[in-house]
């Protein structure tokens, strides 16, 4: 995926620097000051979703808002609450537990490795 577009973005995006190899449609998180990298578990302090390939060193947008495409990790059902994952993926959510970790809200469901719908929950 080497663009990727939001399905709705309502005008707030940022950029920057990528501390290790990004793709687009990643989930980043805060890797360091003023640096983002892939996603790699659940955490609160996922920034948003890279709208480009970038590579370490390179500028990166951050989409933060919005709904976003982003790849399941494991098997996600419309409606249910998703959290970061490796490679910059998402996963279900246990509620319950962790709740800070919250990344959206699943708007379609999605197989493991497929493309789900996110309303970005901040």
């Amino acid at each position: 995926m080497a663009d990727y577009t939001p399905l709705h973005e309502p005008g707030k995006a940022f950029t920057r620097q990528a501390s290790a190899a990004i793709t687009g449609g990643q989930l980043v998180v805060v890797s360091g000051s003023g640096t983002v990298a892939p996603a790699s578990a659940a955490t609160h302090s996922w920034l948003g979703v890279a709208a480009f390939d970038a590579g370490n060193g390179d500028l990166v947008t951050i989409y933060d808002e919005g709904v976003q495409r982003l790849t399941a990790s494991g098997a996600i059902t419309a409606g249910a609450l998703v959290e970061a994952a490796t490679g910059g993926k998402v996963a279900s959510h246990t509620n319950g537990t962790n709740d800070f970790n919250v990344v959206g809200l699943a708007l379609s469901t999605a197989a493991d490795g497929a493309l789900v719908e996110v309303s970005l929950l901040r």
